[in-house]
C-alpha cells in the first residue's frame, strides 16, 4: 500500500530534522561549545530541535493511520503541510531571546494540527467521517 501523504511528511520531517540538527551543530562550532549547552543560543536550537522531535512522531503516525483508512484526501496533505511550516516558524521563533510571534504560530498550529487529526482519527473510527 502506497501512502503518500505520510510518505511526503515522513521525508519532509526529515530534512527538516536535519536542518535543525545542522542549525545547532553550526552554532556549537561557532561558540566552540562541544557539550552540554550555553544557556542562551545555543539552548535555544537545542530546544527548537528537541521540540520538533517529541511532536512529529505522533503526528506522523496519525497521518499514516488516517491515510490508512483512505478518508484523508485531499486535506490531510494540506495539514500535514500546515505542520511542516509550523514547525520551521517555530525553529525560527526559537532564535529570538524573548517572545516571538513565529514561535507563538508554530505552537498554536502545531498543537491545532496534533488535536485536529486525534479528533478526526476519532470520528474516523466511530464511523463519522
Amino acid at each position: 500500500m502506497l501512502l503518500p501523504v505520510t510518505l511526503t511528511s515522513a521525508a519532509a520531517a526529515a530534512i527538516l530534522n536535519f536542518w535543525l540538527a545542522l542549525r545547532v551543530g553550526q552554532l556549537r562550532v561557532r561558540l566552540k561549545v562541544l557539550h552540554g549547552d550555553d544557556g542562551g543560543p545555543l539552548m535555544q536550537r537545542m530546544r527548537a530541535h528537541a521540540n520538533f522531535i517529541e511532536y512529529t512522531p505522533i503526528v506522523l503516525i496519525l497521518i499514516a493511520a488516517i491515510e490508512m483508512t483512505g478518508k484523508g484526501a485531499p486535506w490531510l496533505a494540506w495539514v500535514a503541510a500546515a505542520y511542516m511550516l509550523a514547525r520551521i516558524a517555530h525553529a525560527f521563533g526559537m532564535d529570538s531571546a524573548t517572545g516571538s510571534k513565529w514561535r507563538a504560530l508554530g505552537i498554536v498550529v502545531t498543537m491545532l494540527v496534533m488535536l485536529g487529526l486525534a479528533v478526526a482519527g476519532t470520528l474516523i473510527v466511530l464511523g463519522v467521517i
